[in-house]
């Protein structure tokens, strides 16, 4: 079994695309490298793809030191291998000579006795912190690697950017405890790593804290101050819930630019390849009260797309008060987000609470350059989830601002049927209206916010809740045979307003008879609550939207939502 450094792939593909001068200084440098290597090993002293992601504490324990050959208590420092150029223009044209070449695939295999490593068997494989790149005394940021194994088989090779040079980041095997794991052979050099977490200084100055992690296909999560790791995001997302299956792009290579002691945000190159596409991305991280994230992608297919979702985000939805069907559990709610939440280009809200379907269900927002779109968690009070574990009320956020005009397109909200908790069947991406091309090069500039709320004022109050029940007369033995829709708007000048003002509910529906609603202040909350039933037409999807009107001006954002009876 031959397992080649991603230095040595970089390089073949290099040669046929650089001048002789950089093509001689990388191959002689490999060349030293593969000889040093050879003569001097290194010293022994919740869900498929995003359940490894799950087991990133926020918190992390010491750690003793333990495994199958005995090394010494002080391994050797954290191993770099030889430098060579690196800057963003490189990146960007390695993706687009990726591109326009087959795909390959990985070329490494993983050795047997990892692959076939249980869930629990690699989570007992921990990164020793005290071999994390860059010091906690001297950096701002600190990163450790994951191990690979299990479901997280396929290599990233990770390197350190300094100087304008990129210096991998060489895995040895003392790099990590293996807790209770023995191995009767030693693993190979040049295996890579399943990914990265990054540290800093969020909750408090005397602390470094988990507030990033990049794991498994192009998949990457952070938190702000106070928050519990939740939905993720993505790369690219290529064909999501089209016949011919999703493809599932790979981040294979990241550079991690060093830091300086004054640094605020730490910079993050990755390569992203796939049998569709190839691409550049380059993440600029700010931890703080909330997380931002500036991505800058250059996209290069290798042949036409059906369905590029353009900054996919995945979460969980099981069940709320407004689709609880069938549901035999202590807690009112149970999900990572509660809902889509858009601000259209010409301005307006829109938000559209999750369900979690009988069979799949897709549902498109048209829009021109959009000016953000997200996935929110806005039940907020542990009451809200009565869960003393998993407390879904520290889940982030995750808003998408364009940084560079998005165009023509759609959001599209991918709803997935699930009946457990630890599957994320939650979708939501930018789908553009041109079409996809083979030897294209597409530009995407955006902002991610990790956050309680998104960077948006609010234009006037939000629906925070809707319920779904029995038509009819609420508690009456005889009861309609459709549902009852209720929901609750508060905020903007809504507490303002006394019960005698003519606030109308402006309801709109697909339905041949549409249904009457009745608007009544909420004593309760200050706000305003809209009731109406629905009676079974068919059996198809049934489009609802409601927002507030009072005269001739807008108080609410619109509430859109999609029944099936």
């Amino acid at each position: 079994m031959k397992f080649v450094s991603f230095l040595e792939l970089l390089a073949s593909c290099l040669a046929e695309n650089l001048n002789h001068l950089r093509e001689n200084f990388i191959i002689e440098g490999l060349e030293r490298n593969r000889a040093r290597a050879r003569t001097h090993p290194p010293q022994m002293s919740r869900r498929k793809i995003l359940q490894g992601l799950a087991a990133s504490p926020l918190a992390i324990a010491g750690l003793s030191l333990g495994g199958p050959w005995g090394w010494a208590d002080e391994p050797a420092p954290i191993a770099l291998g030889p430098a060579m150029p690196f800057d963003r223009a490189w990146l960007r044209q390695r993706a687009r000579v990726l591109a326009a070449e087959p795909y390959r695939g990985r070329t490494e295999e993983l050795p047997k006795v990892l692959a076939e490593l249980s869930y629990d068997q690699l989570r007992d494989i921990r990164f020793r912190t005290d071999q994390a790149l860059w010091s906690a005394e001297a950096f701002p940021f600190r990163a450790q690697f994951f191990h690979l194994g299990a479901l997280f088989d396929r290599p990233v090779h990770i390197f350190e950017v300094a100087g304008g040079e990129a210096r991998e980041v060489l895995y040895r095997a003392d790099l990590f405890d293996y807790g209770a794991n023995t191995f009767e052979e030693k693993l190979p050099e040049f295996l890579g790593f399943a990914g990265f977490r990054l540290h800093a200084s969020l909750n408090s100055s005397d602390y470094l804290d988990e507030f990033s992690v990049f794991k498994g296909a192009s998949y990457f999560r952070a938190v702000g101050q106070g928050m519990l790791y939740g939905l993720s995001a993505r790369g690219l997302a290529i064909d999501t819930a089209r016949p011919q299956g999703e493809e599932f792009p790979d981040f294979t290579a990241f550079w991690l630019e060093r830091p300086t002691q004054a640094s605020e945000d730490l910079t993050v190159h990755a390569l992203l390849d796939g049998p569709s596409v190839a691409g550049a991305f380059t993440f600029k991280l700010r931890p703080g009260q909330t997380t931002a994230m500036d991505v800058s992608a250059a996209l290069y297919p290798r042949n036409d797309i059906d369905t590029m979702g353009i900054a996919p985000l995945t979460s969980m939805f099981l069940f709320s008060p407004n689709d609880r069907v069938g549901v035999d559990d202590f807690r009112p709610r149970v999900h990572d987000s509660d809902g889509l939440s858009m601000v259209t280009g010409t301005g307006e809200r829109i938000w559209r609470p999750l369900v979690n379907p009988e069979t799949l269900r897709l549902s498109f927002y048209a829009d021109e350059n959009p000016r953000g779109f997200g996935l929110l968690q806005r039940a907020r009070g542990f009451e809200d989830f009565q869960d003393l574990e998993a407390r879904y009320d520290l889940r982030p956020s995750l808003w998408v601002e364009p940084l560079s005009p998005f165009g023509r397109g759609v959001v599209q909200l991918v709803e997935i049927p699930t009946d457990y908790e630890i599957h994320d069947n939650i979708v939501a991406f930018w789908r553009p209206e041109r079409a996809v091309r083979a030897g294209e090069e597409w530009l995407v500039d955006y902002r991610l916010h990790w956050c309680v709320r998104p960077p948006v004022e609010p234009a006037g109050a939000e629906a925070v809740e809707t319920r779904i029940g029995r038509a009819g007369i609420p508690g009456s033995p005889e009861g309609a045979s459709g549902r009852k829709f209720v929901i609750d708007f508060e905020g903007g000048i809504l507490p303002d307003l006394g019960a005698d003002s003519l606030v109308e509910a402006m309801l709109s529906t697909n339905l041949e008879v549409p249904p009457t609603s009745i608007v009544q202040r909420n004593y309760a909350t200050g706000g305003w609550r809209v009731f109406f039933d629905i009676e079974p037409d068919g059996s198809d999807p049934v489009e609802l939207r409601c927002f507030l009107r009072l005269g001739d001006e807008t108080l609410s954002e619109t509430w859109s939502y999609q029944w099936t009876a």
